[in-house]
């Protein structure tokens, strides 16, 4: 079994090449922004290991900018975002979150009356020593792009061996 470790980037200044090198975002959500770089490991095909993205992350709010890279994010975590925020969408009740394994990286979207809806979005590029988070509040369309990105995501990278879980 392959080994993986977290390789987040601690204190890296932002400028405006990166973002034009890394050019769209895969993912937004609220100030998130969320590039694919590919599978953390391309040749296994078992669920674990096989499923773990390759990241850029970045929470841009007002004066604060933070940035986590590395393999943070699953496809099992990315999928059951999706369904929630589907979910989320047709009920304008409860929450959707990205619940990351890691810890660098999480978001929980929070339904509030007359389709408002509060998102928090918590990154770090080293969890051991900073914590970072940001609420933005949006509305429910929002949810659509939300729902679009991940489901193209998944399109690109579909998850592997998905029957592991049920075992």
């Amino acid at each position: 079994m392959e080994r993986r470790f977290s390789q987040a980037t601690h204190h890296i200044p932002m400028n405006l090449d990166e973002f034009e090198r890394l050019g769209e975002p895969d993912l937004v959500i609220a100030g998130l922004r969320v590039w694919i770089h590919g599978r953390q490991f391309p040749q296994s095909v078992d669920y674990w290991d096989g499923n773990w993205l390759r990241v850029t992350a970045y929470s841009v709010y007002q004066d604060s900018m933070v940035r986590a890279h590395g393999s943070i994010l699953h496809l099992g975590e990315l999928a059951d975002l999706l369904r929630e925020c589907e979910e989320l969408y047709k009920t304008l009740q409860g929450c959707a979150a990205l619940r990351c394994i890691e810890p660098n990286l999480a978001v929980e979207l929070n339904a509030e009356n007359g389709g408002c809806i509060r998102a928090r979005v918590s990154i770090t590029p080293d969890h051991m020593n900073e914590s970072h988070s940001f609420e933005q509040e949006i509305d429910q369309t929002y949810l659509p792009p939300i729902i679009g990105s991940c489901q193209a995501i998944l399109g690109k990278f579909p998850i592997r061996d998905p029957e592991a879980l049920a075992k």
